[in-house]
């Protein structure tokens, strides 16, 4: 298993306050291996990530709102993501990741669904290798929609174009992560920007604002990152999220502090209002927070 770098265990706040009702759209956690045992074949393990310092660093930055995306880590086995579930409260919703669609039993999906989760994440990263065939992700995209859940797309290392063709013409509503994971190095980068654009334009499609600083080429402050992000705002401004991507698993470098990534969002937009759609009422409306 190649060893990552962890977060900061520091968490300072961002150098403006957040509104109320605030929300992290993407998170994990993970726990002690002699209570919640890994996947064989997992890619990372991040033990030191509990619930309970996903919340002291929410209290931190403000947000009081978040949605706990099960780990690859763990596979099928929730255990760790219902007790952090449990943990959170009604303010947390949850994400599992595709296999659960079609691998857990009937029984088990009503369990997720009562607990609180809303998406199902199919991922495209090579590191992880549990991208699906698209035989298993129809059976998937079918069983979301009788549980009413949207999907989420965690793009392959160079960015969504090499699978989209895979869901771009679904129905479902499709969260993608990290900005669709441009590569802001040569043109391939605008491509996946304007594919972004394009797929939100279909109202169905939303865009995660996570992992700026390590789409960036620039180093801190990230700024190549900016006018990304500024792309996907004014394109559709009721269709971003936001997201710490907490604990920051397979990073190559030490994360920064999560109150430098609150603060690299408000470099996205400085309109309060625009800032309110983004943490509070576009994911109220997605995950179903009051």
């Amino acid at each position: 298993m190649t060893d990552y770098f962890p977060f900061d265990p520091r968490p300072k706040p961002a150098s403006s306050p957040v509104p109320p009702g605030a929300t992290d759209c993407q998170f994990h956690v993970f726990g002690p291996p002699d209570i919640y045992p890994v996947r064989p074949g997992a890619a990372y393990e991040m033990p030191q990530a509990t619930i309970a310092k996903a919340l002291a660093m929410h209290k931190v930055l403000g947000i009081s709102r978040g949605v706990i995306v099960q780990p690859t880590t763990y596979g099928i086995d929730h255990s760790a993501f219902l007790d952090a579930l449990a943990q959170a409260g009604p303010d947390y919703r949850g994400c599992v990741i595709a296999a659960a669609l079609t691998e857990c039993s009937e029984a088990e999906l009503e369990r997720l669904d009562a607990a609180g989760v809303r998406g199902a994440r199919f991922n495209f990263l090579g590191a992880v290798n549990l991208a699906p065939d698209e035989k298993s992700l129809q059976r998937a995209f079918g069983r979301a929609r009788e549980l009413g859940w949207h999907i989420k797309v965690q793009p392959g290392q160079s960015g969504i174009l090499d699978s989209v063709a895979l869901y771009q013409e679904t129905d479902l509503p499709v969260v993608i992560d990290h900005m669709g994971r441009p590569d802001l190095r040569d043109a391939s980068g605008k491509a996946t920007v304007d594919k972004v654009v394009e797929l939100l334009g279909r109202g169905n499609f939303w865009v995660l604002l996570s992992n700026g600083h390590k789409i960036s080429r620039s180093g801190p402050p990230w700024s190549d990152a900016v006018p990304v992000a500024q792309a996907y705002i004014a394109a559709a401004p009721d269709k971003v999220l936001w997201a710490s991507d907490w604990p920051h698993p397979l990073s190559t470098s030490q994360p920064p502090n999560d109150g430098d990534l609150l603060d690299l969002l408000f470099r996205y937009t400085d309109d309060g209002r625009t800032m309110r759609r983004i943490l509070v009422d576009n994911p109220a409306r997605l995950f179903g927070f009051g």
